[in-house]
C-alpha cells in the first residue's frame, strides 16, 4: 500500500464533510426561505417528500437547531482532518525544492493548506449551497428533507439539553424567552413583496393593482368617495310628472332620490324597476314607490359600508356631515369602482377625470379626488386635506374661485379653466413648471 493512502483517505474525508456542512447550509436556508404555506400546497398536490418537509417546517426552531448542529460538528471536523491532510501533500512538494528548514516547510505548508481548506469550505460549504436554497428553497427542502429529519431525531436528546442550556442562559442575562410564532409582515412588506413579484413577472400588472387597491380599501372614507350633493340628480314630489320622467329618461340612473323641494329633505329611494308596469300620469304619487332612505355619516370607512350595502340589501345610502346634513350620496357602484376600478355601464356618457393636455400637462376635472390625481400623476400636493381638486384649490387661495385663477404648488401649476355654482370644474395641471 502506498505511503501517501492514508493522506488521501483524510483527504477525501475532509471532502465528504464539506458537503455535510454544505447540505446543512442549504436544509437551514431553505427552512428559513419557504413559506409553510407553500409547503402545504405541495402536500396537496402529493410531492415526494413534501409531508416530512412540512413535519421540519411546523417544528422550525428545532429543525434550525438541527442544521446549526450539523454544521457546528462538520465545521470541526473538517478543521480537525482537514488542515493536516493537505498539509502532509504539500510538505513533500516543498521538500523537494530543497527548502532545509523543517520550521519554514511547516509554516508555509500550514499557510497554504489553511488558505484552501478556507477558500472550499466557504465556496462549496457556505456560499454555494446557501445561494442555491435561497433561489430554489422548495426543491432543497424536498431534496434535504429525508436525512434532516433522522439527523433531527437522532440528535434530538443533544439538542433538547442544548436548547434548556440555551434558555437557561438567556434567563440569567435578563433576555426573554422568543415567542414561538413568527412575527407576521407588516403592510409595508407585502407592498414591497408584491412589487417585487410583479417586477419579476409573478403577479401580472392588473393583478398587482387590484391587491394594492384592496389595502387602500380600508383607508377611504365615504366623503372620499361619494358623488356630490350639486351632481345629484332627484325626483321632486312637487315638480310636474313629465318634467320628471323626462328627467330619468334624460339621466338613465338605475336609483334615484325622492325629495319635497331639495336633498335637505329626502323622503326616500325610487328604483327605476318599480316604475315598469305602473301607468304614470299628471299627479302621480312617487312616494308609493320609494323604498326608505339609508344613511350613514361621512367619516364611515369604505369598508364598514360595503357591509351596510349587504346587510340592507340597498346600494344607495345618503352621506351626512356632522351637522346632520346631506352632503353626496353613495353606492355600490363607488365601493366597487375603489377595488377594481372605474366601471362605466352602457348608459355612462362622463368624461375622462384627467386627460393629456401637452408634455406634462393635464386637463382635469373639479371633482376629481385628489388622491387620484396624485396616483396618477406621481405628485405630492402641500394641502393634502381636501377631498377634490375643487376643495384643494379653495384651500390653497383662501376665497371663491373665478375662471382664469393661477393656482402654485411646489411641483406644480393649477390654472382654473371653469367655474359652476362657485366651484372649480376644470383645472389644467401643468406639472415640473420651468421658472
Amino acid at each position: 500500500m502506498p505511503d501517501w493512502f492514508p493522506d488521501l483517505t483524510s483527504i477525501l474525508i475532509a471532502l465528504l464533510l464539506v458537503l455535510v456542512n454544505g447540505f446543512f447550509v442549504a436544509a437551514e436556508f431553505s427552512l428559513v426561505k419557504v413559506r409553510l404555506g407553500r409547503i402545504e400546497q405541495l402536500v396537496a398536490n402529493r410531492k415526494r417528500f413534501s409531508r416530512t418537509a412540512r413535519w421540519l417546517a411546523q417544528r422550525l426552531e428545532q429543525s434550525l437547531s438541527s442544521c446549526q448542529l450539523g454544521i457546528t460538528m462538520a465545521s470541526l471536523a473538517l478543521g480537525r482532518i482537514g488542515e493536516p491532510a493537505f498539509a502532509s501533500l504539500i510538505e513533500p512538494i516543498l521538500e523537494s525544492l530543497q527548502i532545509q528548514s523543517a520550521a519554514v516547510v511547516h509554516a508555509v505548508a500550514f499557510a497554504i493548506s489553511f488558505t484552501f481548506v478556507t477558500a472550499l469550505h466557504l465556496v462549496i460549504g457556505e456560499q454555494a449551497p446557501k445561494i442555491f436554497a435561497i433561489r430554489k428553497p422548495e426543491t432543497i427542502l424536498l431534496a434535504c428533507a429525508i436525512p434532516l429529519q433522522l439527523f433531527f431525531i437522532a440528535t434530538y436528546p443533544l439538542m433538547q439539553c442544548l436548547n434548556l442550556s440555551t434558555t437557561w442562559l438567556l434567563r440569567m442575562v435578563g433576555a426573554s424567552e422568543s415567542s414561538k410564532s413568527s412575527i407576521p409582515y407588516t403592510e409595508e412588506e407585502i407592498r414591497a413583496l408584491l412589487r417585487e413579484a410583479h417586477v419579476h413577472g409573478s403577479l401580472t400588472g392588473s393583478e398587482h393593482s387590484l391587491i394594492n387597491a384592496v389595502f387602500e380599501f380600508a383607508d377611504l372614507v365615504c366623503r372620499r368617495i361619494m358623488v356630490s350633493r350639486t351632481d345629484v340628480d332627484f325626483v321632486d314630489i312637487n315638480e310636474d310628472t313629465n318634467v320628471t320622467l323626462a328627467m330619468i329618461h334624460r339621466t338613465k340612473h338605475t336609483r334615484y332620490p325622492i325629495c319635497n323641494g331639495s336633498l335637505d329633505a329626502v323622503l326616500g329611494v325610487l328604483h327605476v324597476k318599480d316604475i315598469s308596469g305602473e301607468t304614470i300620469n299628471d299627479g302621480f304619487d312617487w312616494k308609493s314607490l320609494m323604498r326608505p332612505p339609508k344613511k350613514v355619516p361621512e367619516n364611515m370607512p369604505i369598508s364598514k359600508l360595503l357591509r351596510h350595502f349587504q346587510g340592507t340589501h340597498q346600494h344607495m345610502a345618503f352621506v351626512v356631515d356632522e351637522y346632520g346634513m346631506m352632503i353626496g350620496i353613495v353606492t355600490l357602484e363607488n365601493v366597487l369602482e375603489e377595488i377594481i376600478g372605474e366601471v362605466a355601464d352602457e348608459f355612462d356618457v362622463e368624461d375622462p377625470e384627467i386627460v393629456p393636455d401637452g408634455p406634462d400637462s393635464y386637463v382635469i376635472l373639479g371633482s376629481t379626488a385628489v388622491q387620484d390625481v396624485e396616483n396618477r400623476l406621481g405628485i405630492q400636493f402641500e394641502y393634502a386635506d381636501a377631498d377634490t381638486m375643487s376643495g384643494l384649490l379653495l384651500n390653497k387661495v383662501e376665497r371663491l374661485l373665478v375662471a382664469g385663477d393661477v393656482v402654485e404648488f411646489p411641483n406644480a401649476i393649477a390654472k382654473v379653466l371653469s367655474v359652476s355654482d362657485d366651484r372649480a370644474t376644470k383645472v389644467r395641471l401643468t406639472l415640473n413648471p420651468q421658472d
